[in-house]
């Protein structure tokens, strides 16, 4: 099974990196595919280009045996839906299993994203969360928590199986850490050591982003 972790990535840091190694490693996925949108439809724009966000996170996960970068929804242009990018995946690999990996707090506002439904006929979600804090169903719609009744699965190999549509819930190292903070830092001249890779900090510095 290949996991897909789609993001702005603006800028990709330790938050983003340490939670796909815990599912790539714990679950045993194929490989982790990091898809940098180009356009999102349901926040602001991204402050770095397309191109600079491509590029810092190749540089962020070049090292990382089974970590794959695609430039998908940058190439294609327009505004950036998964339902889009997952069918253009299951064109090009129709062998090959895949979920889709989402944190909690996308999790709750999946029934927001386009066509959802057709999402979980193409594949399954793994959604991450912090150890010991389970889902709590009364932050969810009512058509989501009825889609869990039947598809939440806690088995992994079970999980692997299937083609598409399960959902498992899976604890990882989360960091406190977001996007907006490290831009924050760079903003207002403070150390962002250890926020996220050197080689993506030195990419920062030496492009002089978020200046």
């Amino acid at each position: 099974m290949i996991g897909i972790y789609g993001g702005t990535f603006d800028p990709v840091h330790f938050g983003h990196l340490r939670p796909a190694l815990d599912v790539h490693e714990g679950i045993g996925l194929e490989q982790v595919r990091f898809i940098p949108c180009g356009q999102p439809p349901h926040r602001q724009q991204p402050v770095a280009s397309a191109e600079q966000r491509l590029a810092m996170v190749s540089l962020a996960v070049s090292e990382q045996p089974g970590f794959v970068v695609d430039d998908r929804e940058i190439s294609r242009g327009g505004t950036s839906y998964m339902v889009d990018t997952l069918a253009s995946l299951k064109q090009e690999k129709p062998d090959k299993k895949f979920c889709l990996i989402l944190g909690m707090d996308a999790f709750i506002e999946f029934e927001q994203w386009k066509r959802w439904q057709d999402i979980l006929q193409m594949v399954s979600l793994v959604v991450t969360h912090r150890p010991n804090a389970d889902f709590d169903s009364e932050k969810t719609s009512h058509a989501l928590n009825e889609y869990l009744v039947n598809h939440r699965q806690d088995d992994i190999d079970a999980f692997l199986d299937a083609s598409a549509g399960n959902i498992l819930f899976y604890p990882v190292t989360q960091l406190d850490i977001s996007s907006t903070m490290v831009r924050n830092c760079i903003r207002d001249g403070k150390n962002i050591r250890y926020l996220l890779p050197q080689v993506v900090t030195d990419y920062i510095r030496h492009n002089r982003i978020y200046q």
